[in-house]
């Protein structure tokens, strides 16, 4: 990468947002582990306090899975408006260094301060400024990541959690990813790496050991994106105000399914994916699109639209239910599934959305 090619990208993640809310406001609360979500036999944790975390509690988790690993768990329910009030105060601070922001979620966003408001030449800086400059006016800790592509940022933000910040110039790039489990990298799933698992690939170095063919025969064209990030590549700009259509998840299996309860549990994971999401950010949708691959690669999608959207996990798994069956009988064995949500209610929560390498 040329000197004048280089970007600076920072992600910001707020630590635990939602909880972190809670005990801010609830003192009681503070070092406790404390869950936002529902306790009820159907309820998934939405967050985890770090107290929460220490005994396993993880966000999508369900909530009697959580209460079994921590007895002691304190619910809340969530406060979405607080936490999106709490957003835009935390994205207009991100409006002073820079334009270009793209918010992932209410709790993190990308900015590409390569060219910033503020003339600074060193990216470590003004993501110190602003983890200060949130808890000045929230009493809220963040975690930040900087480097040259979205990528490597994203990975960084996790390497100083809570309250920490971990930088990854262009001549680090590779050496940071050789040494992480897959599993660790952004965009690959649990399922995805445990297939990777299965051909022999554990880490950046194995992942960067394949040639792209070999990637994308084993995982379709997201094969391409998996080369490149084994390289520390990721051309992907910040796409400030991006607007998103649609919530998906999908899975590849290792071996082609046919039979319905093998469907089901395998499309499992992708609706737990997209209903975290969801819960993470507020957003809903009232379209339900299953996408189903075959062992031909012929693909096919059913959707199924509502009147009001879907509001709880239990509703979306009963719509992917009714798709499955729709597509028996099979004719042919099926590799892949997804689920996706679009028809948004996320208008207004998209918005609420060369150099001396001095990093």
């Amino acid at each position: 990468m040329s000197e004048a090619a280089v970007r600076k990208i920072i992600h910001l993640d707020m630590d635990a947002f939602y909880a972190s809310v809670e005990q801010r406001d609830h003192p009681e609360l503070r070092g406790k582990p404390v869950a936002v979500g529902g306790a009820r036999e159907r309820g998934v944790v939405a967050a985890a306090s770090y107290e929460a975390r220490q005994y396993g509690v993880r966000s999508a988790m369900a909530s009697t899975t959580a209460l079994r690993k921590c007895p002691e768990l304190v619910f809340v329910k969530p406060r979405f408006e607080v936490y999106k009030d709490i957003s835009r105060q935390i994205r207009a601070i991100f409006a002073e260094y820079t334009p270009l922001i793209e918010p992932v979620s209410l709790d993190e966003a990308y900015l590409d301060v390569t060219h910033n408001l503020k003339g600074m030449s060193s990216a470590t800086q003004i993501a110190r400024e602003i983890r200060a400059r949130i808890w000045e006016q929230t009493q809220l800790t963040a975690s930040a990541g900087v480097s040259y592509n979205k990528f490597l940022a994203k990975l960084a933000s996790d390497f100083r959690k809570p309250n920490g910040q971990y930088v990854v110039p262009p001549e680090r790039g590779l050496a940071f990813v050789e040494p992480l489990a897959v599993g660790q990298f952004h965009g690959i799933g649990p399922v995805t790496a445990a297939r990777m698992n299965q051909l022999g690939i554990f880490t950046g170095a194995d992942l960067r050991a394949q040639t792209e063919a070999f990637l994308l025969q084993h995982f379709g064209k997201s094969g391409r994106y998996y080369f490149a990030i084994a390289r520390a590549q990721d051309e992907r700009p910040v796409e400030a105000d991006r607007l998103r259509k649609s919530i998906g998840s999908e899975t590849t299996f290792a071996q082609d399914l046919s039979e319905f309860t093998d469907l089901l549990e395998g499309l499992q994971p992708c609706v737990e994916d997209v209903w975290e999401y969801c819960q993470r950010t507020g957003i809903r949708g009232r379209t339900v699109t299953l996408k189903v691959k075959y062992a031909d690669f012929q693909q096919i999608t059913r959707s199924r639209t509502g009147t009001a959207l879907v509001q709880r996990q239990h509703e979306l798994e009963r719509i992917c239910r009714e798709l499955v069956e729709g597509v028996f009988p099979l004719a042919k064995g099926v590799r892949l599934l997804g689920v996706s949500l679009s028809n948004l209610n996320n208008a207004e929560k998209s918005a609420g959305q060369q150099l001396t390498l001095d990093f």
